[in-house]
């Protein structure tokens, strides 16, 4: 397949530092920051709970009637911003005397992923909608740069299973933190404790992934929280395919349906410079343009014989979903996924790629798996039931020889056993008798003929049959 180098809109998405902005804040003039879904008015009695702790930016003036402020808190005034007491006059579209109360900010978390949005290096949103993310790299990763708007203020939960959570820069109030000195003077600071609370501690590190094929998101141990924030936000339960066997990909929480292939690469692998080829060459062509595609290093559990847990081994993830519905939901990434398996086996050698596995999942009765590698699971079983087979018969054989295993003597007959059996004469005809005084103890002198002499009376005769004489020989 030949490729064209294409001047497209997709290439922000393929961009090597990743920007993530956290959506909420905690400004004074955000409608839904309040219990009524406006801003207080200057009738109004304005109510913070007491024992929450908060950071309001605070972005113009404002005219109340009363305030009751937290016992811990802060509040950031911009230029020309603050209150001031109302002065009775009459106000048409407040109503007086209600108290106005501000929500809590506490439920906030840092691994929801609908808390935070891709944005390009000045804040905008990402103009693609054409790459997108599995779901634990919709939160910031280890070597992502997080924004936090200007002017806003915000708390967020950094609850984590990890206990220290990297970044590579944080932005906050208009001001880049990117390296560790930084951002140790601003957690010494006021704001950082109203801002962030939870177990989980922030590390800025200011590198980004030294590796050319990438970089793992890092969020896998989190990846519970996640999901149970993302599926806390849809009702739990993730949404019913339209295909039979959903796919379920590393690092998403919910099943798919379309194309997934798993690369395995050589140290010349370059993440960046294939992602921008498979955007230009191929996910910009007119045919896909309903195709989204997720790309990433990610770490995939390894298991000996399939049950015993060994090590993770990486590889290049390719996530390939469509707006197809009924039966033609997955196919149009099906194909893609296909064209995709096409050009690795034509060049992959010279991309980095060593090999490729491709998964479909369709709304039709035959979605079809394809793979150059599908039999490798086969195989690999196969390989390591005869290897174990071995070890146990040489371990047996080991022991024997040591003397710490006996087995049993099994003998089988022969062919020339059974021929001896059968022209060995009947016993039947033996002329052999049995000798009645044979193994008979002769009894004493004395004893015995005293005995016979008492039990047996005196006209009884004792006598032995001789069973060689024959009486009509002798009468002959």
């Amino acid at each position: 397949m030949d490729w064209v180098t294409l001047v497209s809109l997709l290439l922000p998405a393929a961009a090597a530092a990743v920007y993530k902005q956290w959506i909420p804040n905690t400004n004074f003039e955000t409608a839904s920051n309040w219990e009524k879904g406006r801003v207080p008015c200057a009738s109004n009695v304005v109510h913070f709970e007491k024992n929450k702790v908060v950071s309001v930016f605070v972005g113009s003036p404002h005219a109340l009637t009363d305030m009751y402020l937290p016992l811990n808190g802060e509040f950031v005034l911009a230029s020309g911003a603050g209150f001031a007491a109302f002065d009775g006059s009459w106000d048409p579209g407040c109503d007086s005397g209600v108290t106005v109360r501000f929500t809590d900010a506490e439920h906030h978390a840092w691994f929801n992923p609908t808390l935070w949005q891709a944005v390009s290096p000045d804040g905008e949103l990402d103009p693609s909608g054409r790459i997108f993310s599995v779901d634990e790299e919709r939160v910031p990763c280890r070597y992502d740069d997080v924004i936090f708007q200007p002017e806003t203020s915000f708390r967020v939960n950094v609850d984590s299973s990890q206990q220290v959570i990297h970044l590579r820069s944080i932005s906050l109030m208009g001001q880049e933190l990117s390296s560790p000195e930084a951002w140790a003077r601003y957690l010494r600071g006021p704001s950082a404790p109203l801002q962030f609370h939870g177990n989980g501690t922030l590390q800025v590190t200011g590198t980004g992934c030294p590796d050319k094929s990438g970089c793992a998101c890092g969020n896998a141990p989190d990846g519970h929280r996640i999901c149970a924030a993302l599926l806390g936000a849809s009702g739990r339960q993730c949404p019913a395919p339209a295909c039979q066997s959903p796919l379920q990909p590393l690092g998403h929480c919910c099943g798919v349906c379309g194309a997934t292939i798993n690369l395995d690469f050589t140290p010349d692998f370059d993440l960046q410079k294939y992602r921008d080829r498979l955007v230009q060459g191929l996910l910009s062509q007119p045919k896909y343009a309903s195709v989204q595609m997720a790309i990433s290093k990610v770490h995939k559990a390894q298991t000996f014989l399939g049950v015993i847990p060994r090590s993770s081994t990486p590889l290049i993830q390719i996530v390939l979903i469509d707006d197809g519905a009924g039966a033609q939901t997955g196919s149009t990434a099906e194909q893609l996924a296909a064209d995709i398996m096409e050009d690795v086996a034509q060049h992959g050698e010279t991309l980095g790629i060593s090999s490729g596995k491709m998964e479909a999942a369709t709304g039709s009765a035959f979605s079809k798996q394809v793979g150059s590698h599908a039999l490798n699971r086969i195989i690999a079983g196969t390989v390591l039931g005869l290897l174990f087979s071995l070890l146990l018969l040489g371990g047996i054989l080991f022991l024997y020889r040591k003397g710490k295993l006996r087995l049993p003597t099994l003998r089988l007959p022969q062919p020339w056993d059974r021929a001896e059996e059968m022209a060995s004469p009947d016993p039947a005809s033996d002329k052999g008798f049995d000798n009645p005084m044979f193994g008979v103890e002769p009894p004493s002198d004395d004893c015995g003929e005293k005995t016979l002499q008492e039990m047996a009376p005196k006209d009884h005769q004792v006598f032995y049959l001789n069973p060689l004489y024959d009486a009509s020989e002798t009468e002959t």
